[in-house]
């Protein structure tokens, strides 16, 4: 267990780069390996999450050549996983247990997925329910990991889901890649849509909207070029930090700008915050631009309804903005924090009151009074990234040293965080 210490900050300055957004690896990764030939991938995230999805393909098979960012995956097609020897092991990935189970419910063979600690606690009900309904067979742990995955011919079906979830959407229009016929999936509220956007880079014809998304099986995927912009939920810690940081500016460049994901900025515009994008580019249907912040004054905002999918990955940082705005912020239909690596809301709430927050946890969310002036302590982070991240901000706006134990997790998304923050920072 690593601990890192925290000391209060005057300001943020300087062009900051962020790795390469995770969510988009993970499926750059996977639908690369069961393309008919050679991927490239560039701007790759080297988190520890991606990595355990690395170690899966390997696993079942597919040669990668990985250096640094940049990835060659060899691609063998949709029935070319070998079946794996091993268990297969996720990490801390809940992105890759559940993508992964809608390509392996395709597979002509068994497969078992499994995870640390903290994955094990995750709900995966969610993805066994449409994939048995399409035709796999799954043995579970109460619905949650270990997976035993026994794949074959799948159906395609019309599948709505009880929550707004990406990684749901995409299990199961991975898995209609093996499907005769549409399966489309449609939501609550639009979840980030990079899977549907992918798809039709590797010549599938898939469908989305804001109501879900569709593909059309059985679909064979040609190999293509990938060039991934930077992560904005990893962005989200430093916009949010110049925010609160008198005489900040941090410029952050080539930032993934997906209309699905940049609830964050939506957020912080209702707060007052000034963040500016630069000219938009598309580059493989993922708009991607540089973004500037700086301070502002800000004010008490609601956050619910249909953004909290876009900023569900943000709440934690959101809320520690939200103790320096004036007045009341809400923070409402929330109630997914509670499955994460932690019970995020939970453990947010516990330790913005040590610091000296006013605020009080709801059921679905949180209620935060402010401004209030933040004082170090000691956090747990829980073995969560975005809890220690998230700290990591407020530690910098509190009054003396705070310190995060278990910081080492924040690798899982944002290897080197650390070290950048600390040169971004002036004291």
């Amino acid at each position: 267990m690593s601990t890192k210490t925290i000391k209060p900050a005057l300001s943020i300055q300087g062009c900051i780069q962020v790795p390469g957004d995770k969510s988009i690896s993970h499926r750059a990764l996977m639908l690369s390996s069961i393309a008919n030939g050679d991927s490239v991938i560039t701007g790759l995230s080297q988190s520890a999450d991606v990595q355990s999805t690395i170690n899966c393909l390997r696993a079942l098979g597919i040669e990668l050549e990985i250096d640094g960012n940049r990835a060659v995956v060899h691609g063998r097609g949709k029935l070319g996983y070998h079946k794996p020897s091993e268990v297969l092991n996720c990490g801390n990935s809940g992105t890759t247990m559940r993508l992964l189970a809608g390509l392996l419910a395709g597979q002509p063979f068994d497969a078992v997925l499994d995870g640390d600690e903290s994955l094990r606690r995750r709900p995966m009900r969610r993805i066994i329910d449409p994939l048995e309904q399409m035709g796999a067979t799954i043995e579970s742990n109460d619905y949650k990991a270990p997976l035993k995955i026994r794949g074959g011919q799948l159906r395609a079906i019309d599948y709505a889901t009880t929550i707004a979830s990406a990684q749901v959407k995409s299990c199961v229009i991975f898995a209609g890649l093996y499907a005769n016929g549409n399966t489309r999936v449609t939501e609550r509220a639009p979840s980030r849509d990079h899977s549907e956007r992918m798809l039709i880079e590797f010549g599938v014809k898939a469908q989305y909207s804001m109501g879900g998304a569709g593909v059309r099986g059985p679909a064979e995927l040609q190999p293509c070029e990938l060039d991934i912009p930077g992560d904005i939920s990893a962005a989200a810690f430093f916009l949010i930090a110049a925010t609160l940081l008198p005489d900040s500016k941090v410029e952050l460049a080539n930032v993934g700008v997906n209309p699905s994901r940049i609830g964050i900025l939506d957020a912080l515009a209702t707060m007052g915050a000034s963040v500016y994008k630069d000219e938009v580019q598309e580059r493989n249907r993922e708009p991607r631009t540089n973004l500037t912040s700086g301070y502002k004054k800000l004010k008490a905002t609601t956050l619910g309804g249909s953004l909290i999918p876009k900023i569900i990955d943000e709440l934690p940082i959101l809320a520690v903005a939200a103790t320096q705005t004036e007045g009341v912020t809400v923070i409402k239909d929330a109630e997914e924090l509670r499955f994460k690596e932690c019970d995020r809301l939970a453990t947010m709430c516990k330790y913005l009151k040590k610091m000296g927050a006013d605020i009080r946890e709801n059921k679905d969310g949180c209620v935060i009074k402010g401004p209030t002036p933040l004082h170090g302590c000691t956090i747990d982070s829980l073995g969560d990234h975005r809890i220690a991240m998230s700290f990591a901000i407020a530690g910098l706006i509190a009054d003396e040293k705070t310190v995060i134990k278990n910081s080492e997790c924040i690798d899982v998304s944002f290897p080197g965080f650390f070290e950048v923050l600390e040169k971004s920072v002036v004291r």
